[in-house]
């Protein structure tokens, strides 16, 4: 029986903040500067104000994203020393050059991203303005690259040695460890994702500005850029998580049965959509789709897919997860098939794409893909327990043993309510003083 207090279960509850927290902002980080560089590079070859000002205008938004992205970051970098000593003290060593290389990546977008907001119309060939954001492009996803690399060796540690009688790391191959199985459908789903949320929460502000009846061609724009590329997107988010099945499938089958409650070992296996689970491990009012769990996890419809039952008992995760992975996925689908019907519909040119009810799902599109985001992620942390280091330490074993953790998570509580709120009223205070329909009028037309 636990006691009132349990410093493991405030570290996860204070680690579980942090992160839900962090990554609306690591995600808005890592998509934007994809987003701007797009608005830029078309707004140079075509010439055209509207792109420029919308590249403009995301890139002042974006700066107070990164402030609190930075904060959020560091929160995160101290919570693994403190809140997970006996971890570090493993693992340090092997992930200790992903880590290194994170950092660094964040000071090289940074310099740029400083460059580049400084420098605008400084520069009579456009394309020089334009080449200072290619670099806060690559830092911003190499950084999301690296610090995925580390989520990636907790779930597939390699790259090490285990001493047998001190039980410490040995013979580290940080290069090993950072190329593990994990690493190509980790790193490939995150970024992504990221710039598909991104592209939704952009569009979204479009949408949002087009319902309140600013009929301003550069809303028009600036939601058809941002709709064609959550559209390729979503189709590549997709792919990657089919891939992300099969390596789920090979390396990972815990994970896999318990997402999709699949008990007894067999082959045609069907993929489980929602339902409730009986204490007796029956599922009812679940959708049952023929033989698509064998297709996920294999790609062939008769091939054989690991059971529940077949696994040992204290290594299955939580079997909650389940609903953690259908909301991703469904919402995944829902994302594409917005972008879909407002791409097709534009190109038909038969049907007002502006209207009400397709601007009302593309605003609700932005909230949604953030919350896949954050399913996705419940997902992939809580589909690793009992581990936080996968087959040689288990979370409760890596916790620290303070008594002070309940304090730190009130604290940190306190901070994130503060820095959301300011992040918010700043970011509205800046646009909503400033409508771009002013600031067109302003430049003359030329931005």
């Amino acid at each position: 029986m636990l006691s009132v207090y349990d410093p493991v279960i405030f570290s996860r509850l204070l680690t579980s903040l942090t992160l839900a927290f962090h990554i609306i902002f690591a995600t808005i980080g890592v998509g934007v500067p994809v987003m701007i560089a797009l608005a830029e590079w078309i707004g140079i070859k075509r010439n055209d104000p509207h792109y420029l000002l919308l590249a403009r205008r995301w890139a002042r938004g974006f700066t107070i994203t990164v402030a609190v992205g930075v904060v959020t970051g560091t929160a995160i970098g101290l919570q693994l020393s403190l809140l997970w000593p006996k971890f570090m003290q493993v693992a340090g060593q092997s992930i200790a050059l992903p880590l290194f290389m994170e950092t660094f990546a964040f000071f090289f977008e940074a310099i740029f991203l400083g460059i580049y907001l400084y420098t605008w119309d400084r520069f009579k060939n456009r394309m020089t303005h334009f080449y200072l954001l290619i670099p806060v492009v690559i830092g911003s996803s190499a950084s999301a690259f690296f610090i995925t690399i580390v989520n990636a060796f907790m779930n597939a540690p390699q790259g090490f040695d285990v001493d047998a009688l001190t039980g410490k790391i040995i013979n580290v191959q940080p290069l090993v460890a950072m190329f593990n199985p994990a690493t190509p459908t980790k790193v490939a789903h995150v970024l992504i994702s990221a710039y598909l949320t991104s592209a939704f929460v952009l569009a979204g502000i479009a949408a949002i500005s087009l319902l309140r009846g600013r009929k301003h061609v550069y809303y028009k724009k600036a939601l058809k850029l941002t709709m064609v590329s959550a559209l390729i997107f979503s189709i590549g988010t997709a792919i990657i998580g089919d891939l992300s099945g099969k390596y789920l499938a090979e390396y990972q089958p815990e994970k896999l049965a318990a997402a999709e409650w699949h008990f007894e070992t067999t082959d045609q296996a069907p993929l489980v959509i929602g339902g409730i689970l009986t204490e007796n491990n029956e599922i009812k009012y679940g959708l049952k789709i023929p033989l698509a769990l064998s297709i996920l996890a294999h790609g062939s419809p008769n091939a054989e897919v690991i059971g529940i039952n077949d696994l040992p008992k204290d290594e299955i995760p939580p079997l909650w997860i389940h609903y953690m992975f259908d909301l991703m996925a469904i919402i995944g689908v829902t994302l594409m098939l917005i972008a879909l019907t407002y791409v097709v519909g534009q190109r038909l040119g038969k049907w007002n794409v502006h209207n009400k009810g397709l601007l009302r799902l593309i605003v609700l599109g932005g909230p949604l893909a953030m919350l896949a985001i954050e399913f996705g992620w419940i997902f992939a942390e809580v589909g690793r327990q009992p581990w936080i280091l996968r087959g040689y330490m288990k979370t409760t074993d890596a916790a620290t043993t303070s008594g002070h953790v309940d304090t730190m998570l009130l604290v940190f509580t306190i901070l994130y309510i503060i820095l959301a709120f300011t992040c918010v009223k700043v970011i509205r205070k800046m646009f909503k003083n400033y409508p771009a329909e002013e600031e067109i009028a302003s430049r003359g037309g030329n931005v």
